[in-house]
């Protein structure tokens, strides 16, 4: 009970420390708290489920530092509070995934971004380290930063197949084409396409979209293309600071550090009580 006691206060010092970034939490929570309210009037459960999901991961930023005793630069703790309420409030209960149509490419290209600079830091820290004995080139931390970021948005793909295969949901959202390609159509395995498609029929019911259903297929990659657009971004930045170490460089402002021992509120919270 004391240690729960101890990591509640430091947890509210944490979400205290940056003004701008404490303002933008409350302004965001206030939202997703009318927006639980509404859906529980509207008995609309799966909705309730991802407002009360989003009140808990608005406060995974300030969690992260405390326990893993790193910095986020206020700039990137701003943005993944804005990401989580675009993805979540606006994409999921709004259907802004459904509205804009370019929504979800754009979460997934600052997903890359984002993964990128958190996968670069997780170097940068331990290659600056006293305790390291080993100094990584600017090249090879990008990289890492690339990799890392890569491997974050195929495990979300994994994700999104995992909910749509075993909970009949379609987070991979289908796309409408009007060509196949493909060898599985003559039984000799030649090659077959079927261009100009404008009527499907599914157990003599027509599905009436105009088209052919992608399911999943051509979203999960244009996903992982945003992906790796937004890591080579930040990539390249990356490098030029590393090189550089210019604070001006853009990558300044999304590369998480080790804190410092007066921002380690945890530890000052159990001092206090000693």
């Amino acid at each position: 009970m004391k240690f729960i006691k101890q990591y509640k206060e430091a947890l509210s010092m944490e979400l205290r420390e940056h003004r701008s970034s404490f303002l933008v939490y409350m302004v965001l929570r206030l939202l997703v708290i009318l927006v639980l309210i509404l859906q529980i009037f509207n008995q609309n459960w799966e909705n309730v489920f991802y407002a009360l999901l989003t009140l808990l991961l608005l406060i995974v930023p300030s969690v992260v530092q405390m326990t893993f005793k790193i910095e986020l630069p206020i700039t990137l703790e701003i943005i993944i509070l804005l990401f989580i309420f675009a993805a979540e409030i606006l994409g999921e209960i709004d259907d802004f995934y459904l509205k804009y149509s370019n929504w979800d490419t754009m979460l997934h290209t600052m997903n890359g971004f984002l993964a990128a600079a958190i996968g670069y830091s997780l170097v940068d820290i331990l290659n600056k380290s006293k305790k390291a004995k080993f100094e990584l080139s600017p090249i090879f931390i990008c990289i890492v930063a690339f990799t890392f970021s890569m491997t974050i948005g195929v495990i979300w793909e994994f994700f999104e197949f995992s909910m749509d295969t075993f909970f009949a949901m379609d987070t991979q959202k289908d796309t409408i084409i009007h060509t196949i390609n493909s060898v599985s159509i003559d039984p000799s395995g030649a090659m077959t396409s079927i261009s100009d498609i404008k009527n499907v029929m599914i157990d003599g019911q027509a599905l009436n979209i105009n088209g052919y259903l992608d399911i999943g297929l051509i979203d999960t990659t244009e996903d992982l293309f945003v992906n790796f657009i937004g890591a080579i971004i930040f990539s390249i930045f990356g490098f030029f600071y590393t090189k550089n170490q210019d604070k001006k460089n853009i990558a300044a402002l999304f590369v998480p550090r080790k804190k410092s021992k007066e921002r380690d509120y945890l530890e000052l919270v159990k001092k206090n009580e000693e």
